[in-house]
């Protein structure tokens, strides 16, 4: 497994020594996916390191809120965009030719794709964008038999939230979903780990709703 990560150095070097302990290889590279030749660096390093890419997981994203559409500076929107979408089309171009028959793609959708937030616009219309690149991905890449999909959570605790989002909405968060609370990161792994595996081997071009009661149509 290779983490591509910004720059939370503790975290990446946590999470490796967690997969390590479970017997498994792990390698960090750390920059900004919103470069087009570090998403390239980053696959010819995983393409070296573990001799080819069964699964790629585009999870990276970036988010602010703006109460109005005149607060949202064009370099935000730019950003938003950068990191979030451009990025996915980086790392799979890339990916493509590591890639053998049986692989997967899972691309992180959110709620917002199908009911945008107003205040995150730029993020929402990102959102709402990877759901349609992961349906159109799929079906461009099924006559080489891999594989794509997204998730998309609802509400989950990250350190996300209270960073981007004003405090009175952070005590807020995720009570108004059926189940009356935000995920914790570890709930939404499963759904990651079934579209990774060949138990999924007739499953693209889905999205898999991890909302907490509320629906997706």
């Amino acid at each position: 497994m290779l983490i591509a990560y910004l720059c939370e150095d503790h975290d990446a070097q946590e999470t490796k020594e967690w997969v390590e302990k479970a017997g498994r290889k792990c390698a960090l590279m750390r920059g900004d996916i919103s470069d087009a030749a570090h998403c390239r660096a980053i696959i010819d390093e995983a393409a070296r390191t573990f001799g080819g890419i069964d699964v790629l997981v585009n999870n990276a994203a970036h988010q602010m809120t703006f109460e109005t559409l005149e607060d949202i500076p064009d370099e935000e929107w730019e950003r938003t965009f950068a990191t979030n979408l451009h990025a996915m089309f980086y790392l799979a171009k890339a990916a493509l030719p590591h890639m053998a028959e049986g692989s997967s793609i899972i691309n992180s959708a959110s709620i917002n794709s199908d009911q945008p937030n107003p205040t995150l616009l730029p993020y929402a219309t990102t959102k709402g964008a990877i759901q349609n690149y992961t349906a159109g991905l799929a079906q461009l890449l099924a006559d080489r038999k891999i594989r794509v999909n997204c998730v998309a959570p609802g509400p989950v605790w990250t350190p996300l939230i209270p960073s981007t989002m004003p405090e009175e909405d952070v005590a807020e968060f995720g009570k108004d979903y059926p189940l009356g609370r935000p995920a914790q990161p570890a709930e939404l792994a499963p759904p990651y780990v079934m579209l990774a595996s060949d138990e999924a081997s007739y499953i693209s071009g889905a999205t898999i709703a991890v909302t907490g009661g509320k629906p997706m149509i």
